[in-house]
């Protein structure tokens, strides 16, 4: 009866959109979901530090394999920076480094925004978990060794100021992922002439998934506990819901599971694009790359065998 019952748990796949709450790491946030629902096999899609909340994208079962295309999916923040003070980690955990008067309106503080938006390369903070020689850098930083950071390329889609209440602005950041928002702060306050950091971080948007679809974590404690988390379980299909889709029929999704190609109905605008593989069921079959030559799918990730 047992062994019965870890299969059917080891069986379960999907989604669990946890609004974390400040003080937890993102790794603590997938303990306590692997603790909850039973199932080893759980993971985020993309870090949020202790002192910031809000969306935390949690695979779980097979839908982990999803995560490094999950992973990759632009994400919305709300960042409320302090300007006038700089710190070595960019954010309020750091050590204070300079001090000066604030005397900013709100239009230059909306203007040097517009700065920052587009294709742009930014330097990580030195207080990352980019590696170095194998080593995390904040850790190198730490021991006050000396090192040097490579700038990355990445995409500010849209940057809004949402209040400005002398010396702490709050501002919208729709981005790619990668982007520091602790960088952006920090760079904000250089371009000003002030300085500034980030004293407070809430991912609004992350990928498909937003605030409406999170539950708060405490919620999903209780819900463990009394036995019907599942309520709160989105497909695994649904995580990629901005990728196009094809329905197998029954036939075809023993095909799918066997590696095995299925024809296409109607050739895509990009043939470069894969599609989602779905049962009539909505389950995620697998994920499926346009072969033009041949004018079929080719299954290349298999999640329903």
């Amino acid at each position: 009866m047992m062994e019965q019952e870890f299969n059917l748990k080891d069986a379960i796949s999907g989604v669990l959109v946890v609004d974390k709450p400040v003080g937890m790491t993102s790794h603590q946030v997938v303990q306590v979901v692997r603790e909850g629902t039973g199932i080893r096999r759980a993971g985020h899609t993309g870090t949020l530090d202790p002192r910031a909340s809000g969306v935390l994208v949690v695979l779980v079962g097979p839908a982990v394999r999803l995560s490094e295309y999950v992973s990759a999916s632009d994400k919305r923040y709300q960042a409320i920076i302090r300007l006038g003070e700089t710190t070595d980690t960019y954010d309020g955990d750091g050590e204070v480094l300079s001090r000066s008067a604030v005397d900013i309106t709100a239009e230059e503080i909306e203007s040097t925004l517009t700065q920052f938006e587009g294709t742009i390369e930014q330097m990580p903070p030195a207080y990352s978990a980019k590696r170095i020689h194998g080593q995390k850098a904040y850790e190198l930083a730490r021991d006050g060794e000396e090192f040097e950071l490579e700038p990355k390329e990445i995409d500010v889609y849209h940057l809004e100021l949402l209040e400005w209440d002398p010396p702490e602005a709050i501002v919208d950041v729709f981005c790619s992922s990668g982007t520091y928002v602790r960088s952006l702060a920090s760079d904000l306050g250089e371009v000003l002439g002030c300085g500034g950091h980030l004293v407070g971080l809430r991912r609004t948007k992350s990928g498909e998934f937003a605030l409406r679809d999170a539950v708060p974590l405490r919620k999903l404690e209780e819900a463990f506990d009394y036995g019907d988390w599942y309520k709160y379980l989105i497909p695994a299909a649904e995580a990629l819901g901005d990728w196009p889709s094809r329905e197998l029929s029954f036939e075809e999704v023993d095909l799918v599971r066997h590696g095995h190609r299925v024809p296409v109905e109607v050739p895509p605008e990009n043939p470069d694009h894969w599609v989602r593989a779905i049962s009539q069921q909505g389950e995620l079959v697998a994920l499926m790359e346009y072969l033009p030559e041949e004018k079929e799918w080719q299954p290349r990730k298999v999640f329903f065998t």
